[in-house]
């Protein structure tokens, strides 16, 4: 999948660059708790842990259950891990070979 172009800009590659050089994740704590609200974190984890669901098969009614995510909030991340530009399975394939991909 190609990235979406009105995305793409100096600011945006700024950012993109500052989050390459993280090293630990305390480093990725403390800067993200720095750059979004507590509850944007809890949105992007939640997010992630949804995707980590969809691609194990898990239904909806268990993720909403597990997660706490609205079916609106599911049904966006399963449009995104079909149509997107595949984002989330780089991140899960990469965790799966780590072995942090885990429930």
């Amino acid at each position: 999948m190609s990235v979406n172009q009105r995305l793409v800009n100096k600011l945006t590659d700024n950012l993109f660059d500052g989050i390459l050089q993280l090293k630990t994740r305390n480093e990725c704590y403390e800067f993200f708790e720095d750059l979004c609200t507590i509850n944007e974190i809890r949105d992007m984890s939640q997010r992630l842990e949804v995707a980590r669901m969809l691609e194990a098969g898990e239904k909806y009614d268990q993720i909403e259950k597990e997660t706490g995510a609205s079916t609106a909030t599911i049904s966006r991340v399963k449009r995104c891990l079909k149509y997107g530009a595949d984002g989330y399975l780089t991140v899960l394939s990469r965790l799966n070979e780590l072995g942090g991909n885990k429930k």
